[in-house]
């Protein structure tokens, strides 16, 4: 055990929902281009706060942000979605999360 080499430190960011990111760190946490931000707040998949009528450089996004942002990336890069189409699944799939709740409220009923 002595002689085993040591491994390097992870680096990790633990995202909430509550934590707010400037566009630039936004960018850095998420590992795309302000452009693809903007693209993606564009194209209806993110919205920013305060509300899209403000300048980029006042947007603040969110971890759950995050999350739609590495799902419309995934989308685009593994199934070759197009942005329009990835943001349509995007909004599919938050109809479906809905859903589910409310059967499962009106399950506990």
């Amino acid at each position: 055990m002595k002689n085993e080499p040591r491994q390097p430190p992870l680096d990790a960011i633990i995202l909430e929902s509550q934590t707010e990111f400037t566009l630039a760190e936004f960018c850095r946490v998420c590992a795309v281009q302000l452009e693809y931000v903007v693209e993606l707040v564009d194209e209806g998949v993110l919205a920013p706060m305060p509300p899209i009528g403000a300048e980029p450089y006042c947007w603040r996004f969110s971890g759950a942000h995050q999350h739609r942002v590495s799902v419309a990336w995934r989308l685009q890069r593994d199934l070759g979605v197009n942005l329009a189409g990835a943001a349509l699944a995007l909004e599919l799939l938050d109809e479906v999360k809905a859903l589910r709740s409310q059967l499962a409220a009106i399950c506990k009923h």
